[in-house]
């Protein structure tokens, strides 16, 4: 049996360095850890996370901290952004309501043709064109229940 691809949004990567939310903290080092050969990301969740950790969290990382998390990230199957992804985010933004930037990650996590697309930020059991939402957080998830879908 193939596993099947999980692409990691940017809020479950920076739990991994953020102190303030423990418990979310433990549960994105288990999930990345178990999952490693299934992970996939972009270049666009990579941006987003050096933004994030650099400048939004409540202790942000130095940038040299920050620099390496990055390079470690990049051991995981990383996408690259494209025309054509941009297009479809477009339109599916468009036809969703998503806002452009989710649209692009349902876009890039269809594309490189994960079947889960691991975030909190996107309502947890919706679909897009075959690809499940799984937020990894949800309460059944801490509690230390596996859930079909992550």
């Amino acid at each position: 049996m193939t596993a099947e691809l999980k692409f990691v949004d940017t809020n479950v990567l920076v739990y991994l360095f953020d102190g303030d939310s423990p418990g979310k903290q433990a549960r994105a080092r288990e999930l990345l850890d178990r999952e490693a050969e299934n992970i996939v990301l972009s270049t666009q969740v990579l941006g987003e996370f050096y933004v994030v950790v650099t400048r939004k969290l409540a202790r942000p990382l130095g940038t040299d901290v920050a620099r390496e998390a990055v390079d470690d990230l990049c051991a995981f199957q990383v996408r690259p952004l494209h025309a054509a992804l941009v297009r479809a985010a477009a339109r599916r933004s468009e036809s969703s309501k998503l806002s452009y930037w989710d649209a692009l990650i349902v876009e890039t996590a269809i594309d490189a043709g994960a079947a889960v697309l691991l975030t909190e930020d996107l309502q947890h059991g919706q679909t897009f064109s075959g690809l499940r939402i799984a937020n990894p957080f949800r309460e059944e998830h801490e509690a230390g229940a596996v859930h079909e879908l992550v």
